[in-house]
């Protein structure tokens, strides 16, 4: 008995011991614990705003966020059998090898088998995966199963899309990896695009998913905001085509084009390319235009005879002589490329010719003596300050003063007067041409001029005036006349059209390498405006270091054509004062299949009679008779490939997705090679590769 009882009495103490600890833990650990298992089982999450569009002058997407996933898988999952593995992994593989196209079937079915055999619970299958794509994946071999019982992880991101691809990429933007930065207008105005995250209260469930827990706390994000942009991607392909194609050409090495409206300062359009040896590409890598500040040469002699008509140095009727072909300053030689009529020629005859000469002769005798007067004349034009543009990476323009002792020489003014010994951006010499156009009105660029909010207009941007007046009216009547006779009878009569006036400089500048300047290396360019007689848009083009030929004239003086030419022929607004016939005779009256009511109200609105009908909302040909458009009526047969050569992207990818086929294009412009053979049989589904022609 006392040893039962000793058993017992023990038994006791050890139950009172358990009954202790078990008070304890609920009354003094007990609201710690519950607090842990709370923050264990409860989480709050971020809810992430989708950042805002980015949107043209017309409203199309130039930016926008879309869902993307990446796809893992727990390849060693419990639920998933060695037996059920071995059966289904040769169709995923292959599967997967169809899908991405990235790896072989052998490939995927090696990967796999390797991670199952060292129980790899998150194995990488792909990153940056469309919602399309996982949708298919939803159907694969195991992974119809679903998460936990076939694997399949799909982890939601959303990532950054430019529907035009690189058409003016580097203006729009893009966010710089790894730094949470952005360039371009997704930087300038990025707290607008970003919105505000909220957050949400969740409960972690048996299989261990987040559920979402209704709270009064809960903070709904607030999406980015859109803006609307000034650019017009129908000119901004046309730009960058025009400049691709002449640097090109000419192998050059960069280059940049810029179109804008003259009386509000909205840029249309944007080009900058630049040469990529690794790939062997030219892409918009450097924003040019905004960024990289150079010698402009002939181009800014415009300033120069500003500032000397303005203090009454000279008249544009007045005579210089440059009979040799060069001028020696304090030892240092100035040439003109060619000896300019009998060498006895007017102020205006050295503008309209690009006489370096003659421009620099007469500034150096107006300013020999207070060459202070002629920089306060180039800083009261703004030339010396840089345009405060929201986007980022704006070069500050450099004009010495003889008040830096240092850098500025017996030679500096001579040499600056026709542009040598400072520097300015494409875009600051832009704008100052610009108000030459704009009637002396100096006007910030512009590149956005709304906000909006679900396609509601919560903000505008009216146009900033830099200077209201660069000089008077009577000086800038004359200049723009000046610029006029460039065209008419100078340096740049390869632009001369017998459908509108172009006023503009050419230049041709060499480039500086430390203290001299590189041999053979210039930077070509033209910058005016259009109408002459009506200025409704500036544009300028710069294309450096051109290997085939280097004069303004012939290098970029063709950019600014083809950009002029294709803006006045889509503007109906510029043709008010174009006799009708002379339109006509410039339209293209033959047409590839198109959409009949499309075409059919095109040619009405231009006047162009029509013969013939087509049946209806329907495909339509039509062939010029007579200068007389003919409508026929176009058929495409059910189940084979369509012709689409020679239409637009637009066109096409309807008309083909439409008859079931999947549609992937390449380039811009009109189609002018399909993958799939006109008139063949196909499979619903089946991809077809259109490629449009970019020039």
């Amino acid at each position: 008995m006392p040893r039962v009882y000793l058993v017992y009495f023990g038994t006791l103490v050890f139950a009172f011991m358990i009954i202790g600890k078990m008070v304890y833990i609920q009354y003094k650990e007990g609201p710690a614990l519950i607090s842990k298992a709370k923050k264990q089982e409860i989480k709050i999450f971020d809810l992430k705003a989708d950042r805002g569009n980015i949107l043209s002058d017309k409203d199309n997407l130039l930016a926008t966020s879309v869902p993307v996933f990446e796809i893992r898988m727990d390849v060693a999952n419990g639920y998933v059998s060695n037996t059920f593995f071995n059966q289904n992994v040769d169709s995923l593989a292959y599967r997967l090898s169809v899908l991405f196209g990235d790896r072989s079937e052998t490939a995927y079915r090696k990967i796999l088998i390797r991670a199952r055999a060292k129980g790899n619970r998150y194995l990488l299958i792909h990153r940056n995966v469309s919602y399309m794509q996982l949708k298919a994946l939803r159907t694969f071999p195991i992974f119809r199963k679903g998460r936990y019982r076939g694997g399949l992880i799909a982890m939601q991101k959303t990532r950054r899309r430019l529907p035009f691809g690189r058409l003016a990429a580097r203006t729009i933007g893009y966010e710089i990896k790894n730094a949470n930065l952005y360039v371009g207008l997704e930087g300038a105005y990025s707290k607008i695009l970003t919105g505000v995250d909220g957050k949400q209260i969740r409960r972690r469930i048996n299989n261990g998913a987040w559920l979402p827990i209704h709270d009064e706390n809960e903070i709904e994000p607030q999406n980015g905001k859109d803006i609307i942009s000034t650019l017009d991607m129908n000119l901004q392909d046309v730009a960058e085509n025009a400049l691709l194609k002449q640097m090109i050409n000419h192998e050059a090495y960069m280059g940049c084009a810029v179109l804008m409206q003259v009386k509000t300062g909205d840029i249309k359009a944007i080009a900058n390319l630049r040469y990529n040896a690794k790939s062997g590409r030219y892409e918009e890598s450097y924003n040019m235009a905004i960024g990289e500040k150079y010698e402009p040469g002939s181009t800014f002699k415009l300033a120069s005879i500003i500032s000397g008509l303005d203090d009454h140095k000279f008249k544009l009727s007045d005579t210089v002589s440059v009979k040799k072909g060069y001028v020696v300053y304090y030892g240092r030689t100035l040439r003109d490329v060619h000896v300019i009529g009998d060498g006895m020629i007017t102020i205006r005859q050295a503008f309209e010719h690009s006489s370096n000469v003659g421009i620099s002769k007469v500034m150096e005798k107006a300013y020999k003596n207070n060459p202070s007067r002629f920089i306060a004349h180039l800083y009261a034009m703004s030339l010396n300050k840089p345009l405060g543009l929201k986007i980022s990476g704006e070069a500050k323009p450099y004009i010495k003063s003889p008040k830096d002792k240092k850098y500025w020489y017996r030679t500096s003014l001579p040499w600056m007067s026709v542009g040598y010994g400072l520097e300015i951006t494409p875009l600051q010499l832009l704008t100052f041409y610009n108000a030459v156009a704009n009637n002396g009105v100096e006007v910030k660029p512009r590149f956005v001029t709304a906000i909006s909010d679900g396609g509601r207009v919560v903000k505008k941007f009216g146009v900033h005036v830099i200077n209201p007046r660069i000089a008077s009216p009577s000086i800038i009547r004359k200049v723009q006349s000046l610029l006029e006779g460039v065209v008419l009878r100078g340096t740049a009569q390869n632009l001369r059209n017998k459908h509108f006036e172009i006023a503009g400089k050419t230049g041709t500048a060499k480039i500086a390498g430390g203290e001299k300047y590189i041999p053979g290396a210039y930077n070509a360019s033209f910058v005016g405006y259009f109408p002459a007689d009506d200025p409704q848009y500036s544009c300028i083009v710069v294309i450096s270091r051109p290997k085939h030929g280097y004069y303004g004239s012939a290098v970029a003086a063709p950019v600014f054509k083809e950009i002029a030419d294709k803006v006045y022929a889509t503007s109906l607004a510029l043709h008010e004062k174009m006799a009708p016939d002379t339109l006509k005779e410039n339209f293209p009256l033959a047409v590839n299949a198109a959409w009949y009511h499309d075409l059919k109200i095109i040619y009405k609105d231009l006047g162009i009679k029509e013969l013939g009908k087509s049946a209806g909302e329907t495909w339509t040909v039509t062939a010029d008779r007579n200068n007389k458009v003919f409508f026929q009526l176009k058929t495409f047969t059910k189940g084979l490939v369509p012709n689409v050569k020679g239409m637009t992207a637009k066109d096409a990818v309807y008309l083909l997705e439409n008859r079931g086929l999947s549609t992937r294009v390449q380039g811009r412009g009109v189609v002018y090679r399909q993958s799939l053979k006109a008139g063949t049989r196909f499979r619903k589904g089946q991809e077809i590769l259109i490629q449009l022609s970019n020039f």
